[in-house]
């Protein structure tokens, strides 16, 4: 018939169907996110970030007290949210933390790894103290953190998403800096994302990563303050800014979301531009 644009097979009650589907790429409704780490500058930006697009949230880290602070603060919001001690440097305590994260809300679907370290040595003093801690936090955390919540996942028979903050430092080193241990974890982290979304493929499991430049947080505050520094920083970005927490919080909540369901073994590069000029 003239006039008639749908295809054959294909009226309006698939359409609205088809709607629905995609006003919901981004719901997280009935989701529980682990955010270790998530009490950081970075990862308090996620871990709210996943509470509005609906997930329930348990935030870690070493210091209990200001991981149970950001869930109260979640709480008081209005989101279910839980907030418990965790220490990156030991694999018992890893496990045990997921454990408990899925033991409390019923189920654990979404790992969010903000968990992460730096320790600035030139590669002539390079100690082993040093480049073990960074290798420990930053990479074999990792491991385990993708372990212990894989255990639940698959467990639970419903598929989920795991996503590890990486750095733009897994693909470029930094000249005039000490950043042996750390480009060398963030690097073998990228391998890391593509063999555990290899493994867990089959199980519905996405696992992918996010990769910043500098973010305007605590941390970044003494290369930002420093006005030498600080124009060394926005001289290499092509955007011409740091990033915001904000920036990396919406890879988050993407590539936990239905929205990246068919998107695995990826780094997401929010660098404004570093990656693809230099």
């Amino acid at each position: 018939m003239a006039g008639n644009d749908n295809p054959p097979g294909h009226g309006i009650t698939p359409r609205i169907a088809f709607a629905q589907e995609l006003s919901g790429l981004f719901d997280l409704a009935g989701k529980v996110a682990y955010v270790p780490g998530g009490y950081g500058g970075i990862g308090e930006a996620i871990a709210w970030a996943l509470a509005l697009a609906g997930a329930k949230v348990a935030v870690s880290g070493r210091d209990a007290a200001r991981a149970q602070a950001l869930a109260a603060e979640l709480q008081a919001a209005g989101h279910e949210a839980l907030g418990l001690a965790m220490d990156a440097h030991s694999v018992p305590s890893i496990r045990d933390s997921a454990d408990a994260v899925a033991a409390h809300f019923g189920q654990l679907d979404i790992l969010a790894n903000c968990v992460g370290m730096q320790r600035e040595e030139a590669l002539l003093e390079v100690t082993e103290e040093a480049f073990d801690e960074v290798m420990q936090v930053n990479l074999k955390s990792a491991m385990f953190l993708a372990q212990a919540v894989a255990r639940h996942q698959i467990a639970g028979g419903r598929g989920g998403a795991q996503v590890h903050l990486s750095s733009v430092r897994s693909q470029l080193g930094l000249r005039g800096r000490g950043y042996s241990a750390y480009c060398a974890s963030k690097g073998a982290l990228t391998l890391l994302i593509r063999q555990h979304a290899s493994e867990l493929a089959p199980h519905g499991i996405t696992v992918n990563g996010i990769a910043p430049t500098v973010v305007r947080t605590e941390m970044a505050r003494h290369w930002l303050e420093n006005p030498e520094t600080r124009a060394q920083v926005l001289g290499r970005i092509p955007l011409g800014r740091v990033a915001d927490p904000k920036d990396v919080a919406g890879a988050a909540v993407f590539f936990t979301s239905p929205a990246a369901s068919f998107v695995t073994g990826q780094v997401l590069y929010i660098d404004g531009g570093i990656t693809a000029s230099q």
